[in-house]
């Protein structure tokens, strides 16, 4: 009805574009407005003035890239690891990680693709509406290939790790070459963000085993500092100990020798006539049956064959006097 009457509602964030006999006319902003088409006028379209978003995912290849020699090393790490644990560890897998990595060393080599996704918002503005209607027939397509043009001139002449470094500068270039281009079609680029970049997958999996060898070969250092610390601890625990045991020997002996000393002395006192060598035949006596007890007591001793008798005893005490002349000969 309200066509009939040339009545037309426009939407809000909307213009329209109003033609009369198919000559552009002028812009018709949100609201009620009165077309009589029995003179020609019309609504040739919609223009939606609303920010939307483009995201464009475009191949391009990095810089040629020297090898770092640390990941040549972490990757002979990670094999001689694998040859170690080969019994453990299926080799299979671990061939198949050393020779990712050599293939990712060789893609460095001869270039790295990867896939830019970039995310374009943008908008028509109301005072170049008729720009916009007119003058581009598909704006995505147009978007997006300034965006190729942009990412394909800026990032072959970054590195890999420079391309995921420098992500806001790839971003700030296309969104200034965006801008100059499309403004003279009567479109506002609001942002252009690069979301993501994505190597191949033989690369990801390449630089992660290359990360992980690395990683592996700082453990392994570091369990080696750790057990050897260990072994050094261990080692002056037991020089202490045996330091120790040492010293309660010693004080031991002596305090034995004390009482040697003081049982001649009180028995050369009470007993009168007897000389220190029948003392000490006597002591070597008891304590030679004292033995012979424990040895016989002991059910997990071990046997020990020695001449038996209380005669022994003088031949034992003979060979400790002779001793002690033979190393004082004054």
């Amino acid at each position: 009805m309200g066509q009939v009457l040339g009545l037309v509602q426009v939407d809000q964030s909307t213009v329209a574009i109003k033609e009369t006999f198919g000559k552009f006319s002028e812009v018709l902003e949100p609201g009620c407005h009165f077309l009589p088409w029995c003179i020609g006028q019309q609504i040739s379209g919609y223009l939606s003035l609303r920010v939307r978003q483009l995201d464009v995912r475009c191949e391009t290849k990095t810089k040629v890239s020297p090898i770092p020699f640390c990941f040549i090393c972490d990757l002979f790490f990670a094999e001689a690891i694998g040859m170690i644990k080969r019994t453990i560890l299926q080799s299979s897998r671990i061939r198949t990680t050393f020779l990712n990595s050599i293939a990712w060393i060789l893609s460095v080599q001869d270039n790295v693709f990867v896939t830019v996704v970039a995310s374009v918002q943008y908008r028509a503005l109301a005072d170049k509406a008729s720009d916009a209607f007119y003058k581009l027939s598909n704006t995505r397509e147009q978007i997006q290939s300034y965006v190729f043009d942009v990412i394909r001139a800026t990032v072959p002449k970054l590195d890999l790790d420079d391309a995921f470094e420098q992500k806001n500068d790839i971003a700030k270039a296309v969104e200034e070459e965006l801008e100059k281009a499309m403004s003279a079609y009567g479109y506002e680029i609001v942002q252009t963000l690069i979301v993501d970049i994505e190597p191949d997958d033989r690369v990801k999996r390449a630089m992660n085993e290359i990360n992980a060898a690395a990683r592996m070969r700082v453990a392994a250092s570091e369990k080696a500092e750790a057990e050897k610390i260990l072994q050094i601890k261990k080692a002056e625990g037991e020089a202490e100990s045996k330091y120790l045991a040492g010293v309660g020997i010693a004080r031991q002996r002596q305090a034995i020798v004390d009482g040697l000393r003081d049982s001649v002395l009180a028995f050369s006192e009470n007993v009168p006539g007897t000389t220190a060598k029948d003392i000490m035949d006597m002591v070597l006596v008891t304590q030679y049956f004292d033995t012979m007890k424990e040895i016989g007591a002991s059910s997990k001793s071990s046997s020990v064959f020695i001449p038996h008798g209380p005669g022994a005893v003088k031949d034992v005490a003979a060979q400790i006097r002779d001793g002690l002349l033979q190393a004082n000969p004054q």
